[in-house]
């Protein structure tokens, strides 16, 4: 059987730009759409940090470097410049694929530069548990 797994994230990212003059999409920075192991055109989810809302989307690559993350679109409707947000994609894969895969979880700073990188996601209250 087939189950929904996750397979990388952007955790709390700042948005730098909201367009709702723009076709659609969320634009990122490229350094952090291979650090998350994100496609060109792959569908993500994105969860606003600061109001609550959830919505899914595909991934345009930005300027390298420039720690771009731009919603465009209606969904700059839910998300404005300045909001945080989790971008996460996900895959399906049999339990045997999940126990080898670990996701690829990116901590950005507060201008979206990489500030660590993870392998798996815990409660830090819990984290010394799984070590």
């Amino acid at each position: 059987m087939l189950r929904h797994f996750l397979l990388g994230k952007i955790h709390r990212a700042v948005v730098t730009r909201a367009d709702l003059d723009y076709v659609g999409s969320i634009t990122i920075d490229p350094l952090l759409i291979a650090a998350a192991g994100f496609l060109e055109n792959e569908k993500v989810d994105i969860y606003d940090v600061t109001n609550g809302n959830r919505l899914a989307t595909y991934v345009i690559p930005g300027v390298p470097g420039s720690g771009e993350i731009g919603v465009n679109g209606a969904a700059a409707h839910l998300v404005k410049a300045g909001d945080v947000i989790i971008i996460a994609n996900y895959g399906w894969m049999t339990e045997a694929e999940a126990a080898e895969r670990r996701p690829s979880v990116v901590f950005v700073d507060s201008r979206n530069r990489i500030a660590a990188l993870a392998d798996l996601e815990r409660n830090p209250a819990v984290a010394d548990a799984f070590a």
